[in-house]
């Protein structure tokens, strides 16, 4: 028997009995579109989560410092950044602190009363370069800014739209707890496509010199800071400089009589890593479960395959009988078995991308489509497919095994 013959035999069988068929590829529909959306949302969000992290700046490390005589440390250590700086290993500085319990207002607006006000944050002339914003209007915070406690500010996108709808607020003057300043700049915004996170864009940064203007404690109570290695590979050897510097600075933070102070700077890759692998993990765990479905599918495709193999008995006689070979008869069930996974593949891959759509809509928030990724949807098309000629070997070789003459007395 040829294969096209074979394929047409096993397409009529498949029309022939359409309800049947669309019952047992029910459990290959819902395993496919499961497994496809459960992992392109999960891998969605894995995206999502390393945007967020590119966002706010890469190859970051965090350095908490203070000393007990109550003075800041961060002056030394900008200085001390300045010299990574020139040996090529560190971008920049800055302080990681945001201002509570303030209040800023333009004109009639007042961020007390908007569903969500900005995040108040000081930062040095650096603060762009470390968490990776761009100036799209005016300018940044100068050194100057710092030295003479000038009161300016630089605005995120989305806070600059929620006090200035589609105005330039460069220029104009904002009040934060009732002291005025000035708008120097606008960043460009960073999650324009993804309406969860503008929170990364609903900023205002300040000098960290302008603490002391709006009663916060003066630079000398900031103790957390960010320092941007220059590259993924110079990360390690910035946190052991640090350590080495830090520790002559505060004291060795691991010596219980050490009263200078104390300090920490740990890299934060490895929570990058740690959320890469609990993503893996997930998608690994909630992948398996949904492919169980699949396999219940194929003990499904094998109960109706031996079904089909009882009701036509007295064919596959015939068909012996004619001369026959059993590896047609095996690559005829085969086939019908293949056939039905792969229907019901397709039908479930085209339900996992809608599926994965909303997902990417109405879980993840995304303004735009999120599309299953292609090697996802052909391995789930090829596993079923797979599971199909697996769960349908037994019926095949069942059915080849029938002796002509018991075959055609059946009936």
């Amino acid at each position: 028997m040829k294969l096209g013959q074979a394929f047409k035999m096993a397409f009529k069988s498949i029309n022939n009995n359409k309800g049947r068929a669309f019952l047992t590829m029910l459990g290959i529909i819902i395993g496919v579109a499961s497994v496809m959306a459960i992992v392109s949302v999960l891998m969605g969000q894995n995206k999502l989560t390393m945007q967020l992290y590119e966002a706010q700046g890469t190859n970051k490390v965090s350095v908490y410092a203070y000393l007990n005589n109550g003075t800041s440390v961060f002056d030394d250590l900008y200085d001390y950044c300045l010299y990574l700086n020139s040996l090529g290993l560190a971008e920049g500085v800055t302080p990681n602190a945001n201002l509570w319990d303030v209040t800023v207002t333009y004109g009639a607006k007042n961020s007390s009363t908007m569903e969500q006000a900005p995040q108040i944050y000081l930062g040095s002339d650096q603060y762009s370069i470390v968490n990776n914003f761009q100036i799209e209007q005016g300018r940044d915070i100068s050194k100057i800014d710092l030295d003479e406690y000038n009161n300016v500010c630089v605005m995120g996108a989305v806070a600059a739209r929620n006090f200035f709808d589609l105005t330039s607020p460069v220029g104009q003057q904002i009040r934060i707890n009732g002291i005025p300043f000035t708008v120097i700049g606008t960043y460009v915004e960073k999650m324009a496509n993804n309406v969860n996170n503008s929170y990364i864009d609903n900023v205002i940064v300040l000098p960290y010199t302008a603490a002391r203007a709006l009663g916060q404690g003066g630079s000398n109570s900031i103790s957390d800071f960010y320092v941007k290695a220059s590259s993924g590979k110079t990360v390690n050897e910035v946190v052991t400089r640090l350590t080495g510097f830090l520790t002559g600075i505060c004291g060795d933070p691991n010596d219980w009589n050490n009263n200078k102070g104390y300090f920490s700077a740990y890299s934060e890759q490895q929570w990058i890593d740690q959320d890469n692998q609990a993503a893996t993990a997930m998608s690994l765990v909630l992948g398996g479960i949904a492919a169980i479905s699949l396999i219940v599918g194929g003990i499904g495709i094998m109960n109706i395959m031996l079904v089909t193999v009882t009701e036509r008995t007295k064919e596959i006689g015939i068909r012996r009988a004619i001369g026959a070979e059993r590896k047609s008869i095996v690559a005829q069930f085969l086939i019908e078995a293949g056939m039905i996974c792969g229907i019901g593949g397709i039908i479930g891959a085209i339900l996992g991308t809608m599926l994965t759509l909303l997902g990417g809509k109405f879980i993840l928030k995304f303004t735009e489509p999120l599309w299953p990724p292609v090697p996802i949807a052909l391995g789930a098309l090829v596993f079923s497919v797979a599971l199909g000629i697996i769960f349908g070997m037994y019926p095949a070789i069942k059915a080849s095994g029938l002796q002509p003459v018991e075959a055609l007395r059946a009936e």
